[in-house]
């Protein structure tokens, strides 16, 4: 009598938020402080408070992790309690084929019913990166108010709370092997300004980074919206691109800060 096959279950694919990323000219939005001009701040009807961020990334000289794909990040944000950490996975779209980078996540692991992790479209100028990112939040007792921790407490964090998927992706244990040998890249330390655009939250964010000759600073400076709604990512995209056009304040180049800090720190 024939064995009865039954073929596994696939499952369905992660379900993606969008990131819309654009950047601005910095020459023709940051005063002489390097914040938001007030035409700016008002065009986009925003505070001139702002939120700091700070941000740091751990990998080895070698960048074994990010060659990998995989981003280990701490981030302290003001005004909110611990550390955040995120161990972040990219795919790259190709053609603007979202949903086959989707099903190669899937086909690694990151399928619909893992929901410890969130799938999210970075949809910048001209490409989109999917990003697969696992994020924990550990209890702060500095108290130092946006202080990073030094790169042997960073290791620690990283290594103590590494999921599976980032920890065993070559070979058992390989993470956290990374990890222990691992640097600081960063930190840096960004200022987010926040306003409304067509009843989403629209971020406007000032990175200074250390430039190509590591002689000085070089400002990034982007905005963002996030949005469930492909389509609405996509007409939104298109909508703020033209009104920064307009202002002669866009700068028609991908954001790609992840990879200026780690080919720069």
């Amino acid at each position: 009598m024939a064995a009865n096959l039954i073929s596994p279950r696939a499952e369905p694919n992660m379900v993606s938020e969008y990131e819309v990323r654009l950047r601005l000219d910095p020459a023709a939005v940051l005063g002489p402080d390097h914040r938001p001009t007030g035409s700016v701040l008002s065009t986009f009807d925003m505070l001139p408070t702002s939120t700091k961020l700070n941000v740091q990334f751990l990998d080895m000289s070698c960048k074994e992790a990010y060659n990998a794909s995989w981003s280990p990040r701490i981030r302290k944000t003001e005004n909110e309690d611990g550390f955040e950490l995120t161990y972040k996975k990219r795919y790259a779209i190709t053609g603007g084929d979202i949903d086959a980078a989707l099903t190669a996540a899937n086909r690694d692991g990151f399928d619909a019913d893992d929901t410890k992790y969130e799938a999210q479209v970075e949809w910048g100028y001209q490409n989109q990166t999917l990003s697969i990112s696992r994020k924990k939040t550990v209890a702060n007792s500095r108290n130092d108010g946006m202080g990073l921790p030094e790169t042997g407490e960073s290791r620690q964090m990283l290594v103590d709370e590494a999921p599976d998927k980032y920890d065993n992706w070559k070979y058992r244990e390989w993470g956290t092997d990374t990890l222990l040998v691992s640097r600081v890249f960063g930190p840096v330390l960004a200022r987010r300004f926040t306003g409304p655009w067509k009843g989403m939250k629209l971020y406007l964010e000032v990175w200074p980074l250390l430039n190509l000759e590591g002689t000085g600073i070089e400002y990034i400076v982007e905005t963002s919206f996030k949005t469930k709604n492909r389509t609405t990512a996509s007409l939104e995209q298109g909508n703020l691109a033209v009104l920064l056009q307009e202002k002669g304040w866009f700068l028609p180049q991908d954001s790609l800060k992840t990879q200026l800090i780690m080919e720069r720190y």
